[in-house]
């Protein structure tokens, strides 16, 4: 499988008129990292990573919740443990685009580039 370490978010304020563009490497956090922030999060969060499979269907809120009590019953007086399946992934930036919305279309945008080990910056034409 051809995997690309390349990724592209971007945080929009319509109300503001502002937003952030960053680009980057991206790299799966260690199974290490992902223990240790997953036992620092609240119980009910760490029993809902196990109830919940993250962004399927589910046929009811009923269903979900009965998934729920099913992990609080199954690791009851225990440590939870990190589901096979959870973890995160690390951004590191290569560049930053701040842009804030003007009149006149005349919008203010900056570029923050990683060139070397330094930043640099640039005001791009809107």
């Amino acid at each position: 499988m051809d995997l690309h370490h390349k990724v592209s978010i971007n945080f929009f304020w319509p109300a503001l008129e502002r937003q952030i563009i960053i680009k980057g490497d991206v790299s799966k956090v260690s199974r290490q990292k992902s223990l240790s922030y997953f036992h620092r999060r609240p119980r009910g969060s760490q029993l809902g990573a196990w109830a919940s499979n993250q962004s399927s269907i589910v046929k009811t809120r009923a269903e979900l919740e009965k998934q729920l009590e099913d992990y609080k019953i199954k690791f009851e007086n225990q440590e939870i443990p990190l589901p096979d399946n959870w973890g995160g992934y690390s951004i590191s930036p290569i560049s930053f685009e701040f842009w804030q919305g003007r009149p006149n279309r005349l919008h203010d945008r900056f570029l923050y580039m990683m060139e070397g080990k330094e930043w640099t910056s640039n005001r791009l034409a809107p």
